[in-house]
């Protein structure tokens, strides 16, 4: 592998890493405090699940653009695509609006779901009202993701 194709790679890997330890933050959160009202409002287990699930949506959008640059480069056909030191950081630098936004987007969201969690303890049928707060961080996750694809998809590869 050229170093260019080694930048790309690693730029995948922090994607799905730095994406990922957001979530796995922001789930473990808010699963400690579901766990908590679970034990006392066992009834409310699916609407704090909602809740507690959806920090972990980052991880999934830095896992895809991680395997969306392993397409683009080959590297899951055997006909990798060799690349020049230039192209592997422009590929490197399409990772990093996901890595970066994914690891704080999850973080954030979840102490807003976490909140949202306390709120539907006292209040069950404000779940909606919470599930709406939480969703808003979501927004800029996604605008990441999508700066991500169409970067990944805009660089040539030859």
């Amino acid at each position: 592998m050229t170093t260019g194709t080694i930048i790309a790679v690693i730029g995948a890997g922090l994607a799905a890493i730095l994406a990922g330890i957001g979530s796995i933050l922001g789930v473990q959160m808010c699963g400690k405090a579901a766990a908590g009202v679970t034990s006392e409002q066992p009834e409310l287990f699916g609407k704090l699940l909602v809740l507690q699930i959806l920090p972990g949506t980052q991880g999934l959008y830095g896992f895809l653009v991680a395997v969306l640059v392993m397409i683009q480069l080959g590297l899951l056909g055997g006909n990798a695509v060799e690349l020049s030191t230039g192209a592997g950081w422009a590929f490197f630098g399409a990772c990093m609006p996901i890595a970066i936004n994914g690891l704080i987007s999850a973080y954030f969201q979840a102490k807003v779901a976490t909140s949202a969690i306390m709120m539907t303890a006292k209040q069950p049928e404000s779940s909606g009202k919470g599930i709406t707060m939480s969703v808003l961080v979501e927004t800029y996750a996604i605008l990441s993701l999508i700066v991500s694809i169409l970067l990944i998809f805009g660089l040539p590869v030859a």
